[in-house]
């Protein structure tokens, strides 16, 4: 497939995306953009989160993984339910009845200034980082297999991605965004669909035989018993539970398109909803990725360099033209998915919680938007500047990147919450910040020596777990006398 076409597609998909933009921001002010004048259809919501959940790192990297982890990530997923659960029965009753537009004004309620910032600050950071992981992924695709033809350097690729996604953004939105979501969250699951299809044509056979010989695959294997093993199913387990409550429940920008739900019975509906369709979402990339590495054996094709790299090689150079168009258009409707609600989300974080630009102009709206223009200009900036440098230090799948790192960014978030809500003590504000550096940081230690200290025992991702328990005892063992009422 040449560049030429698949820069073509990318253009004309674009230019759809700033349509839906612009008839969905007309007439839109802050309260469009920060909460969608809390007027969004929960259905709506639930079916455009998904692509958010999912975004470019599950659809190229996920695939990508299977042929070093198997099924594996299934557990996960299963674990994802179990955190919805969660999330719809104790933190979204919390955010609704204090009436938030920001999830982080809780630690304010609970704590006091210092833990409000500190939660701030590692959403921004958390998100931030994470955001980058996933464009950088997208980015470097394109990069592969369009830009470098036309001479384009990385660093202006990224700029010209990030300035779309801004430029349609910066005004409407929320309230723009779950409207595009919906959109890229069809044109995904449509590029995934079509591309099992067209594999299945290729190798001549039928979806059924095809099934059966995934099933037969060690390929398709689930659960690890090892429990010294990353890969353990009951680590997979909580870990996918936790990773769901704190990268969505205590994540400001999954959890902002829940809070433009016109009710919280509207916004439990859109999280069971959520989590009831990722179930058969997943287990559908799972298979196009056992598809691939059996495609490829089939048709002797070289492996890639990186396991992210074996979706769009294939799909771009062995599929045919069909499913290089729907590949590109599914993998930009899955960055623009996650980056689009992340640009937002930490632009109304750094607006509310770190300037406070909500009290401060509470009756100049314009000046509010003025400030809010300038906020959202500036997180692209940074977002750019992030993956850049991620460029100079990837070197392996990004989805294990990104789970690694919410380990140490969001585990202080969850102790922090986990305190809050299961315990009457009241903590020690100004000790709260040394807690949250020192919990990442000890927790990066013990992860580094676990097979030392804990004979053989290897850590994965429950070190978000680990990080979660240090922060609690914490602020358990710095804790005030005396007991308050919990919110």
């Amino acid at each position: 497939m040449s560049p030429e076409l698949i820069f073509g597609s990318f253009v004309i998909y674009t230019i759809f995306i700033f349509s839906i933009s612009w008839i969905t921001s007309r007439k839109a002010d802050n309260q469009s953009f920060f909460i969608g004048n809390h007027k969004s259809p929960w259905l709506i919501v639930a079916y455009g989160m998904i692509g958010a959940s999912l975004s470019g790192v599950t659809f190229i990297s996920i695939p990508g993984w299977v042929g070093d982890t198997g099924f594996t990530y299934f557990v996960i997923v299963l674990g994802y339910v179990f955190g919805y659960a969660v999330i719809s029965t104790i933190l979204l009753p919390l955010y609704y009845k204090l009436k938030l537009t920001s999830i982080y004004t809780y630690l304010d309620i609970r704590y006091g200034n210092r833990a409000y910032k500190t939660g701030a600050f590692y959403f921004l950071i958390s998100r931030i980082i994470g955001a980058s992981f996933r464009m950088f992924l997208v980015v470097s695709v394109l990069q592969v297999f369009v830009f470098d033809h036309f001479g384009i350097p990385f660093w202006v690729t990224v700029i010209i991605f990030m300035g779309l996604i801004q430029l349609y953004t910066i005004k409407g939105g929320i309230k723009t965004i779950i409207w595009t979501d919906t959109l890229q969250t069809t044109f995904m699951l449509i590029a995934v669909i079509t591309t099992i299809f067209i594999i299945v044509q290729h190798l001549d056979t039928d979806i059924v035989s095809l099934t059966k010989e995934v099933w037969n695959n060690s390929v398709s294997d689930i659960f690890v018993t090892d429990i010294n093993s990353k890969q353990n199913f009951i680590k997979l387990f909580l870990s996918g539970m936790f990773i769901t409550i704190v990268m969505t429940g205590l994540d400001q920008d999954m959890m902002q398109k829940n809070l433009s739900c016109r009710s919280l019975s509207d916004a439990k509906k859109n999280m069971t909803t959520l989590s009831l369709i990722l179930i058969p979402v997943n287990l559908i990339f799972l298979f196009l990725g056992a598809m691939l590495f059996l495609y490829s054996a089939h048709f002797n094709i070289a492996p890639t360099l990186s396991s992210d790299h074996i979706f769009p090689n294939i799909a771009f150079n062995y599929l045919g033209a069909t499913a290089g168009i729907v590949f590109i258009i599914g993998l930009v409707s899955a960055a623009y998915s996650s980056a689009d609600s992340a640009l937002t989300s930490l632009t109304t974080s750094f607006s509310i919680d770190i300037l406070g630009l909500d009290k401060k102009y509470v009756n100049n709206g314009k000046l509010l938007k003025k400030n809010r223009y300038k906020v959202h200009i500036a997180m692209s900036i940074i977002v750019i500047f992030v993956i850049i440098l991620f460029k100079l230090i990837n070197n392996q799948a990004v989805i294990a990147q990104l789970f690694t790192f919410a380990g140490y960014t969001y585990g202080p978030l969850l102790g922090l919450y986990s305190f809050g809500l299961f315990t009457k003590y009241r903590a020690n504000d100004k000790y709260i910040p040394i807690i949250a550096v020192l919990a990442p940081a000890l927790s990066y230690i013990i992860s580094l020596f676990s097979k030392e200290l804990f004979n053989g025992y290897e850590i994965g991702f429950e070190l978000l777990i680990i990080n979660g328990i240090i922060t609690f005892g914490g602020l358990l063992v710095t804790k005030k006398n005396g007991k308050i009422k919990t919110t």
